[in-house]
C-alpha cells in the first residue's frame, strides 16, 4: 500500500520524501496508519499543485508549512523543509522554510523519527543522517543531537519518549533516560491538554507497561501523577498479592481491554489505596472505600487534565465498579495479583 501512496502523491507534487514515523513504520513491517511527506517545495505551492490535481486541500497546517489532501483512501501530509526556533518560555516553534532536507531532519526529535524515504524504481532508498535504522533494529530510542537541546525545546518529548516506549516496546538510550531524569519537572511548562493526547496513545500502546515504567524510572511520574508515584515500591500486605501496587496497576492496565476510557480507569482504579490503608483482625491490610476515594481524586485528576465530562463520569464509573464480577476491570485486576 505504501508504494502506491507514495507514488501518487509523487505524481501530484513531484520531488518528495517520505518521512518520520511513515518511514518507521515501514521499516518494522508496520501498514503506516499516517502519511507524512516533505518537499522543497513552498506552501503555497503544494496546494496549487493539490487543486490542479483535483484534490481538496487541507490547510489547517499551512502556516507551518503543511497542506494535506486525501489520496487512496488515506490522508496525506505534504510539509516544506523546515527548521523551528524556539523563544525564551515559548513552546511553539518559529518555522523557517529550508531547501536542506538534513536541515529538516536534524530537527527532529528521535533518530526513529528522522529518516526519509524515497523509492526509486520501485526500491526504498533512506537518507538516515543519524542512525535511526539501526536503532530502530537494536529496539533503542535516542534524541537527534543534543539530547539536552531537544528536551529544551520541547518538554513534551520527554513523555512522547515514554509513549514511543509504550507503542514499539523499545528502550530509551541512557543518555536521554538520564536527560529526562534531570529535567523532569520541566513537564510543567507543558499544557495539560499536551499530557493527556500523548497519555492515551501511550495507555493503548501494545507495550504500555514499558512506556508506565519509563515514566517512573525517568520521574516523569512523579509531577505527572503524584497519586501513582506513591505506588511505588508499595507493599500491599496482603495474602492476596505478592506484587507492589506499581506492579499490580502497571499489569492491570496491560491485561484490560483496549480503549482509552478502560485503560485510563485501569491506570488509577487503585489510586486510593494508600490513604485507606488499616490493618484487619488478621494482622493484614486492608483498603475498604479504597474504591469510592479514588473515584473522587479521579475527579481531581480529571480537572488538572482538562477531560471531557463524558470521559470523566465513564472513568469515575468503571472504578466505583471495578469489584463487581461484572466489571470489565474485575478479571484483570484478579489475574494482576501474582
Amino acid at each position: 500500500m505504501y508504494k502506491e501512496i507514495f507514488t501518487a502523491v509523487e505524481s501530484i507534487i513531484g520531488e518528495v520524501y517520505m518521512v518520520g514515523g511513515s518511514v518507521r513504520d515501514v521499516i518494522l513491517g508496520f501498514s503506516p496508519e499516517d502519511y507524512d511527506f516533505c518537499t522543497p517545495l513552498l506552501p503555497d505551492e503544494i496546494e496549487e499543485k493539490v487543486r490542479l490535481a483535483g484534490k481538496r486541500p487541507y490547510l489547517i497546517g499551512k502556516k507551518f508549512g503543511t497542506v494535506g489532501f486525501k489520496i487512496n483512501g488515506k490522508i496525506a501530509e505534504v510539509t516544506t523543509y523546515r527548521t523551528e526556533r524556539y523563544e525564551k518560555n515559548n513552546r511553539k516553534p518559529m518555522v523557517d522554510f529550508v531547501s536542506d532536507l538534513h536541515k529538516d531532519l536534524e530537527r527532529r526529535d528521535f533518530t526513529i523519527n528522522a529518516i526519509a524515504m524515497n523509492i526509486g524504481d520501485g526500491d526504498e532508498e533512506f537518507i538516515d543522517p543519524f542512525g535511526g535504522r539501526a536503532d530502530i533494529k537494536a529496539g533503542m530510542i535516542r534524541a537527534v543531537g543534543d539530547v539536552d537541546e531537544r528536551i529544551k525545546e520541547d518538554p513534551l518529548r520527554m513523555l512522547r519518549a515514554a509513549r514511543f516506549a509504550a507503542e514499539l516496546g523499545f528502550d530509551l538510550d541512557d543518555t536521554l533516560a538520564e536527560a529526562i531524569k534531570k529535567k523532569a519537572r520541566s513537564i510543567f511548562t507543558v499544557s495539560k491538554e499536551r499530557w493527556t493526547s500523548e497519555m492515551d496513545k501511550l495507555l493503548t500502546g501494545e507495550h504500555p507497561e514499558d512506556g508506565l515504567q519509563v515514566m517512573a524510572d525517568t520521574e516523569i511520574l512523579r509531577y505527572i501523577f503524584p497519586e501513582l508515584w506513591l505506588q511505588i515500591g508499595f507493599d500491599q500486605d496482603s495474602p492476596y498479592h505478592s506484587l507492589t501496587l506499581w506492579e499490580h496497576t502497571k499489569k492491570v492496565v496491560s491485561l484490560s481491554q483496549n480503549d482509552t476510557e478502560t485503560r485510563w480507569a485501569a491506570l488509577l482504579h487503585d489510586i486510593g489505596k494508600p490513604y485507606v490503608k488499616k490493618k484487619n483482625s488478621k494482622g493484614y491490610s486492608s483498603y475498604s472505600m479504597h474504591d469510592k476515594v479514588g473515584a473522587e481524586m479521579v475527579r481531581g485528576i480529571a480537572y488538572r487534565l482538562k477531560w471531557s465530562k463524558k470521559r470523566e463520569e465513564d472513568v469515575v464509573r468503571l472504578i466505583l465498579g471495578h469489584m463487581d464480577d461484572a466489571s470489565p476491570l474485575r478479571e484483570c485486576d484478579n489475574r494482576a495479583k501474582i
